[in-house]
């Protein structure tokens, strides 16, 4: 696939902000007819530029979980190192996400909890295992800003 365009881009926006609007309405938001905006769709999802399609989980009315930011400073950062902790991150999936980072850490990784005690859990169990950690800062989060959509401002209101 050749880089993408202004159009691409847009369509993308659409998609993040919500896949299940109609092709139709999406088309006629970035100016294209309905058949060359899904064919343009189709390109992305056949290059691997989109992935997936998933669904958006209001933790207020489903389970409530706490998404947990840790970043990682290795001992060393050699390319064994990496390996070897890379290799055990994936053994464990209450790892959701892990990054190889630049600047201060080495890998910033995301877990997802119900409670205080549960990341003491993963903390002691699972995080402090990992071989070749030097340095271990979590950040709880308060909550996640583009996991949901704006609430309609109400009449009047100014911002």
């Amino acid at each position: 696939m050749t880089a993408l365009d202004n159009i691409d881009r847009n369509i993308l926006r659409l998609l993040r902000v919500d896949a299940r609007t109609s092709n139709a309405k999406r088309a006629s938001e970035v100016g294209l007819s309905p058949s060359a905006c899904l064919r343009r769709i189709k390109i992305m999802e056949k290059a691997g530029v989109i992935r997936g399609y998933t669904a958006l989980v209001d933790t207020v009315n489903a389970d409530a979980t706490i998404a947990v930011i840790i970043n990682i400073t290795l001992e060393r950062q050699t390319e064994d190192y990496l390996d070897k902790f890379e290799a055990a991150v994936r053994k464990h999936p209450e790892i959701r996400e892990c990054y190889l980072m630049t600047g201060g850490s080495d890998y910033m990784l995301r877990v997802e909890v119900a409670s205080a005690g549960e990341f003491e859990r993963i903390h002691k169990e699972i995080l402090s295992t990992l071989p070749g950690v030097l340095r271990i800062h979590s950040s709880f989060s308060i909550r996640n800003v583009l996991a949901v959509r704006p609430k309609a401002r109400r009449s009047g209101a100014q911002g």
